[in-house]
């Protein structure tokens, strides 16, 4: 049996495939984080935002009203595409920190503000630091999960923009 394109349901696949894709790396990241200890440093809390705002256009897109036509359609789908490139940008910037290319500037320690108290300053020597974000815990092939994330990001922001065109 074929599946004919023409007869597909392309104003609904194509945010369903997003809101999946999104779901399911978030499923990941966190299965890695609480089943395996992985632990995530702060650029990686930083490359699940996009996910998160991807899907959240995608469900936009899903409850759109079809007396609206495509057009919010669209502009969701696009707007998915744009978080899926600034998740690869994120995403690149965190490789070149495991790699060594470039230094990282996120959670970079400041200086202490004044009006803190003797017990919140004896809290926070006593709290375990942050992880470096140049710490690698887990690779396959050689490739981190940053590395995994530029690809995927990369290819969902082009599936998410072929799938604008395919809704205009």
């Amino acid at each position: 049996m074929m599946i004919d394109p023409a007869r597909m349901d392309w104003p609904r696949l194509v945010p369903f495939a997003i809101l999946a894709a999104s779901i399911g790396a978030l499923i990941i990241v966190y299965t890695a984080e609480l089943a395996f200890a992985i632990e995530p440093c702060i650029l990686c809390l930083y490359q699940r935002i996009p996910y998160a705002l991807a899907g959240a256009l995608a469900v936009a897109a899903l409850l759109a009203p079809e007396t609206w036509g495509s057009r919010p359609k669209v502009w969701a789908v696009i707007g998915a595409a744009v978080a899926f490139l600034a998740g690869a940008e994120v995403a690149f910037y965190h490789v070149g920190v495991e790699q060594h290319w470039w230094g990282s500037i996120a959670a970079c320690g400041g200086a202490a503000p004044g009006d803190m108290t003797v017990e919140q300053l004896r809290a926070g020597l006593a709290a375990q630091p942050p992880k470096p974000c140049d710490q690698v815990d887990w690779t396959l092939f050689g490739v981190s999960l940053a590395g995994y994330n530029v690809l995927s990001s990369l290819s969902l922001a082009v599936f998410s923009l072929a799938g604008a065109r395919i809704l205009i």
